[in-house]
């Protein structure tokens, strides 16, 4: 009982610096969960949806901006590249299967990809209701955009161009929803999924010079299905992909194929693990000045708790001798007071964990690319009880001295003097 008699009569005599000394330790274990959930749930999405893919090829430019584009989706196109050109790689004897992507169109913010089912195989998706899509301008639905836009299977619906909302709407061809998947935990939750041909439709002029020039594209002496499009022929001059997602047959692809790709084409390979690495050195300048923010504050509430405990020793001298008095042994006093010092910074650190769960629950309510990422303010990770130990442990740090001036008191001189 001793040591919630100390605590009571300490927030009684100094309220105002215990809450200040309090709030202090909370944004710092705030800050420090908040940046621990989101590192730590990105780090994994990102390593979970780059998952199976060995190498993207693309337009040349920023490599780092294909990656982001055409796995993540959270980025612009580098280009389009020629399917022809596409198909000398997607049949190397070093890739085991190859995955087109053709781009531009969203519905929403949600981004429509021309694509085969091999890409829904890629993440392990199932079928929620409906089925897969499977003729020009059927779409199949992730969870979060069937949930966020409430379409249902045998809507209807016009794309627009780009990510942005206001872009160009496709009036004249309306996409038909044909089922929607379950929810993956991956990227595939927030895209609409369809054929490379119904991109093709939706920005072709259907003029009579196109027409002309895609019928000498194909072979005179037969029809031969593109590895990529089996419904165009192969060595089609014309058509046009975003992308090409490649998974290598043996570890030798990875040394020949991406310097195969830059210098003996016009495209552009990129490693997901090399360029995702590079994004996470980036991102962790930015975690690193946010995380010595919060230790300061953590170091501050730390030195202002063992102030507050060393000043107020002095006013509770009294009180101490007459425990003395009563009985209470020299180790009890030190005792209560290292623990008085690790009540307060635990308590501090549990609202700072609330706190920090709490932001993001917001966050993902309130702020759509938050809910998109799939940050979930309710995951807990095993380090958040290291904050907790940690915080035990900064404040037995700070009320070792106020324990040991309690340890020394002299009872008589107290007493005589009061």
């Amino acid at each position: 009982m001793s040591i919630f008699i100390l605590v009571w009569n300490y927030l009684k005599a100094r309220p105002l610096n215990t809450a200040i000394n309090i709030m202090l330790l909370s944004l710092g274990i705030a800050v420090i969960t908040i940046l621990l959930l989101f590192n730590r749930q990105l780090e994994q999405k990102i390593t979970d949806n780059a998952r199976g893919i060995d190498l993207v090829v693309g337009a040349k430019g920023s490599p780092l901006q294909l990656i982001l584009c055409n796995i993540f989706h959270i980025d612009f196109p580098t280009g389009n590249i020629k399917l022809k050109e596409a198909e000398r790689f997607a049949k190397h004897r070093l890739v085991k299967r190859a995955i087109p992507l053709a781009l531009g169109d969203s519905y929403q913010s949600y981004r429509i990809i021309g694509t085969s089912h091999a890409y829904a195989e890629l993440y392990k998706a199932a079928l929620a209701q409906g089925d897969w899509w499977s003729k020009t301008l059927d779409v199949t639905i992730g969870a979060n955009v069937a949930e966020l836009t409430h379409l249902k299977i045998g809507d209807t619906f016009a794309s627009a161009h780009g990510l942005a909302d206001g872009g160009h709407t496709h009036n004249d061809h309306q996409y038909i929803v044909k089922g929607v998947m379950k929810r993956t935990n991956s990227v595939l939750d927030n895209l609409i999924l369809t054929n490379v041909e119904s991109v093709w439709e939706m920005h072709e002029e259907h003029g009579e010079e196109e027409h002309e020039e895609h019928e000498t594209s194909v072979p005179a002496t037969g029809f031969i299905p593109s590895p990529l499009v089996p419904s165009v022929a192969k060595g089609d001059s014309v058509k046009e992909i975003t992308s090409m997602l490649i998974q290598y047959r043996s570890p030798m692809g990875a040394i020949q194929l991406p310097r195969l790709v830059n210098s003996q084409s016009s495209l552009q390979a990129a490693s997901p693990a090399f360029e995702t690495a590079r994004l996470f050195s980036i991102m962790g300048i930015g975690v690193d000045i946010l995380m010595g923010f919060a230790y300061v504050l953590i170091v501050i509430s730390g030195l202002s708790i063992f102030i507050a405990l060393y000043n107020s020793l002095k006013e509770r001298r009294y009180d101490l001798a007459i425990m003395r008095s009563m009985g209470a042994s020299r180790t009890k006093l030190f005792v209560s007071i290292l623990l008085e010092g690790s009540v307060l910074t635990l308590f501090g650190s549990i609202l700072g964990l609330v706190m920090g769960h709490g932001v993001l629950v917001l966050l993902s309510g309130l702020v759509e690319e938050t809910r998109k990422a799939g940050i979930d303010g309710f995951v807990f990770y095993n380090q958040e009880w290291i904050i907790l130990g940690g915080s035990l442990l900064l404040g037995m740090i700070s009320a070792v001295i106020p324990a040991i001036q309690a340890y020394r008191t002299d009872i008589s001189k107290v007493l005589a003097g009061n």
